[in-house]
């Protein structure tokens, strides 16, 4: 599946995500990351060469800090995917190229 790169500025952008996310059980994937990181950026431009698809909300690690807490987020970059009560977990670079489908080349 491609993904399309959606930046969030504001942890109130987060938390409303979430919400509707909890409300509606619909599929959303986030992303957080550095973009002090050359590995979170290479990641970035990656994602950004094949933007159609699904939403991918990326949370940089400057701008909304305290939203690293809620997934426990120590290690970027940090993949987690929430479907319908289902929380998924990924801080492993070549899992996380592997789940969204990026060459790693």
């Amino acid at each position: 599946m491609k993904y399309k790169p959606v930046f969030l500025r504001t942890e109130n952008q987060l938390n409303k995500l979430l919400k509707r996310q909890k409300r509606t059980g619909e599929q959303l994937t986030i992303l957080f990351i550095s973009l002090w990181d050359n590995w979170c950026s290479d990641l970035v431009s990656k994602i950004k060469k094949n933007s159609d698809g699904a939403p991918i909300y990326i949370v940089d690690s400057f701008s909304m800090p305290h939203a690293f807490v809620i997934f426990n987020s120590f290690k970027l970059p940090h993949l987690v995917k929430l479907k319908k009560g289902n929380v998924s977990s990924e801080d492993y670079l070549p899992n996380i190229y592997k789940v969204l489908k990026v060459s790693s080349d």
